[in-house]
């Protein structure tokens, strides 16, 4: 980078002023990570707009700590303080005064040379993996303590929060022949302590609805919303002040999984995605919305390894499934050439980087594709 690059760089930049880490600490900023050297204050030249700041601590032995982060909007030079804390081995929940913050500012020419810059060379990946996340999709997700944790805090259920049922002798029901029944086919696991997620720790992901067909529905109905997941799609959108937040949510769990390693958030992400393969008739109604879906999958499955997305049970990969089914119903539907055409760019691309089969999404079953048998 030329110096005059430099140099408005950092005027324009924002400043992550990290102080106290201890020397070999991983930290990271968006998809880039270090081990913090003896000189380490934090993070100059920070591009204004949404990052995601993480970090694990490292014991003598080289132990690394499940990862935390956090999600901050940098505003244009702002300088933006936290300090480490030695009991917690976490950022310090403590606010830093104005005064402190104050005399930083009036010294960052000082401290310039303790700032490490941010990585340009990600930010254009940076920014196609997080575009869509608004503020009102962070304050709705983000855990109420404002961290991301890869390692979900536990806590037992109070007695108030204990299941109720009728009151019997405890000597009883163990001895009885149903319990015995139970404890022989599901084991000892009723018996293990009920936990939950620490208050105010979980990520607040949007629900999505217990049943893929609504109340009353027929056999028949029960049937169709099944095939077709246009009501679950539906109903999880209600949740949301517009529908291109529900992108926003599958790039907020994406990154939550990638960088910050939340199971929980792969999950949800999973469901998206597989909620958005699995829609019949949203698709022509919510055209615009499938648009961006394929082109933020597509950023997204360049950077994810394949191997994360098969299924443990089946060792099938269920992005390939669901991908599979969703060329095949925009195949067979009456949507404009533009979306069908950008499809057929993704499938092929697929095809050529993962060696993905997708050659007869025409057929409508599977049994039908042409059998090579050599004699």
């Amino acid at each position: 980078m030329d110096q005059a690059t430099a140099r408005r760089l950092l005027n324009e930049g924002a400043f992550f002023i990290f102080l106290n880490v201890p020397e070999g600490t991983e930290f990271g900023i968006d998809m880039k990570s270090w081990n913090t050297g003896e000189k380490f204050r934090g993070v100059k030249m920070i591009p204004p707009g949404l990052h995601f700041v993480f970090y694990s601590s490292v014991s003598s032995t080289d132990d690394v700590a499940p990862r935390i982060g956090f999600f901050h909007n940098f505003k244009r030079g702002e300088v933006f303080v936290k300090k480490w804390d030695k009991q917690t081995e976490q950022i310090s929940t403590e606010p830093v005064s104005e005064a402190e913050i104050v005399g930083l500012k009036d010294n960052l020419l000082a401290l310039d040379g303790f700032l490490g810059p941010y990585p340009y060379d990600i930010l254009d990946k940076w920014s196609s993996l997080s575009s869509n996340i608004s503020n009102n999709v962070l304050a709705k997700l983000v855990p109420k303590s404002g961290q991301v944790k890869a390692a979900l805090e536990l806590q037992s259920c109070s007695d108030a929060d204990r299941p109720r049922g009728v009151k019997r002798d405890l000597l009883e029901i163990k001895n009885s022949p149903v319990e015995e029944k139970r404890r022989s086919s599901s084991g000892e696991a009723d018996l293990l302590p009920s936990l939950k997620p620490l208050e105010g720790t979980e990520l607040r992901l949007t629900p999505f609805p217990e049943r893929n067909f609504p109340e009353g529905s027929s056999p028949s109905e029960i049937t169709q919303h099944s095939l077709d997941l246009t009501y679950v799609f539906e109903t999880v959108l209600g949740h949301y002040s517009r529908p291109i937040e529900i992108i926003g949510e599958l790039e907020f769990c994406y990154i939550c999984f990638l960088v910050g390693h939340s199971l929980e958030a792969f999950d949800q992400w999973k469901k998206i995605v597989t909620v958005f393969c699995s829609c019949d008739l949203a698709i022509a109604k919510y055209r615009r919305l499938f648009d961006v879906f394929l082109s933020v999958l597509e950023v997204q499955l360049k950077e994810i390894p394949e191997e994360f997305l098969a299924d443990i049970v089946s060792n099938d990969n269920f992005v390939y499934v669901n991908l599979k089914k969703f060329f095949r119903t925009i195949h067979d539907s009456n949507l404009d050439g533009q979306l069908k055409t950008k499809a057929d760019r993704f499938k092929n691309s697929l095809t050529t980087t993962y060696l993905w089969d997708f050659e007869y999404v025409d057929s409508s079953e599977e049994d039908e594709a042409p059998v090579v048998v050599e004699l």
